[in-house]
């Protein structure tokens, strides 16, 4: 069915409107727009008018994809968000993070679109991303959070299969950002992890 600027107001919301409700940034709204992701259209004067069914149903989506039983953060452990597309990764992650019994809650989701509202609604204390994904990829979902001044201190690792050379061709990461190349260095990730956890507790000990 066809959205037209004749449809029932009550059944839009600005865009600004839709960033609030899904806890991202308007460029990003603009872009899920743009990509058919959400539904909408244009008024006269440019502004864009976007259907609130088609929000929740994203919402939904999203939720079904790694969010609904997002836990409740546990005291004294390390929120980490893995963004990555490939399901048989996923499942690795998920099975070598758990096995190696450290106190951390790991979260799933499969896009760099995902990644933002999974953030937006629960910030991690690490994310670990791959860069090529479907829809906003790991480049823009990093640009975004460092454009963030709420987010620019999140510690971001990335795991690809990219090359140096591929990297820089896509604008390069910030220098903060810590690069693996694949397959997935899970020696090198729990050194990582287990750094984190440890200046984790000691803030906390002396806080």
């Amino acid at each position: 069915m066809a959205v037209t600027p004749d449809s029932p107001e009550k059944e839009y919301c600005s865009t600004s409107e839709a960033a609030q409700r899904l806890g991202l940034s308007l460029g990003t709204v603009q872009q899920m727009v743009e990509n058919g992701q959400l539904e909408g259209w244009k008024t006269a004067g440019g502004h864009r008018r976007i259907r609130v069914s088609s929000i929740e149903e994203f919402r939904a989506r999203s939720m079904a994809g790694g969010g609904q039983n997002t836990p409740r953060p546990q005291a004294n452990s390390l929120q980490v968000l893995v963004a990555e597309d490939d399901r048989i990764l996923q499942k690795l992650y998920e099975h070598t993070l758990s096995s190696w019994a450290l106190p951390m809650q790991v979260r799933m989701v499969f896009s760099g679109i995902d990644g933002l509202l999974e953030i937006g609604r629960l910030p991690p204390d690490l994310l670990i991303t791959d860069l090529r994904m479907p829809g906003i990829d790991g480049f823009e979902m990093i640009r975004r959070l460092r454009a963030d001044p709420q987010l620019q201190d999140l510690d971001i690792v990335v795991v690809s299969g990219l090359t140096e050379e591929e990297i820089l061709e896509n604008g390069g990461l910030p220098p903060d950002v810590i690069f693996y190349s694949k397959p997935v260095p899970f020696r090198e990730l729990k050194g990582y992890v287990q750094a984190k956890i440890m200046a984790m507790q000691r803030r906390g000990r002396t806080a």
